[in-house]
């Protein structure tokens, strides 16, 4: 398939397992935009820069070399030849991925490489702003949402080896995170007017990809 499939909800709601899973099932493409956030916080940090001054992630966000790999079986994220795909997943940068991601200089630099990725399509995509700001023509376009609950309790098996983590302290953390997400003056977290919403809270991965896959055959069939 050469469309693009947008895919966006906050942290938790199981967006990178059902898009690489769509992705497989289509024999797709995959990026995950998240990733490439939180590449760019983590090299911020790496570097000493304050990550709450914007003017100062501002002033370095043109300096890293990101790249990533589009393969769902395989995906990669490196950082000045850096593979990153560990590091990106820490609580130190789950909690700053969200100050760097408002600095419109870090935004329209990796919205940029974005669409570049994207290029013709034949890709499933998901982050936050895709169906509304990085492929608003995206024709298959889905808002994958879940209970804070079941978000936390998945976030914090996501970071079982922690053993800092809790699910109470990653339902606030996640809290803290979705408000800054929703209320950034560029490019927040909200669902597309076109977008189909799934709430994953009852719902198995099989049961997610199965769905979006559904919509992506139905689009393919009448488009």
């Amino acid at each position: 398939m050469s469309l693009v499939i947008a895919i966006d909800g906050p942290s938790g709601s199981g967006k990178s397992s059902a898009a690489k899973g769509v992705a497989r099932a289509l024999g797709m493409r995959y990026l995950d935009t998240g990733a490439m956030y939180r590449a760019m916080t983590w090299w911020m940090l790496s570097q000493g820069v304050p990550v709450e001054d914007a003017e100062a992630v501002a002033a370095r966000a043109g300096e890293p070399v990101l790249e990533c790999g589009t393969d769902p079986d395989a995906p990669t994220i490196s950082v000045n030849g850096t593979d990153v795909s560990g590091p990106i997943r820490t609580r130190e940068v789950t909690n700053a991925v969200s100050a760097v991601s408002a600095v419109p200089a870090v935004r329209e630099r990796l919205v940029a490489l974005q669409r570049e990725i994207i290029g013709d399509g034949g890709i499933v995509v998901e982050g936050r702003d895709i169906g509304t700001v990085v492929a608003p023509d995206a024709p298959v376009k889905v808002f994958l949402t879940a209970s804070e609950e079941a978000r936390a309790q998945r976030r914090a098996r996501d970071l079982a080896a922690d053993p800092a983590v809790t699910v109470e302290l990653t339902q606030a953390e996640q809290a803290r995170r979705d408000r800054l997400d929703s209320t950034r003056k560029t490019s927040p977290l909200t669902k597309a007017d076109d977008a189909c919403e799934i709430d994953s809270t009852d719902l198995t991965l099989e049961e997610v990809i199965e769905t979006v896959v559904r919509l992506a055959k139905e689009h393919a069939a009448t488009g």
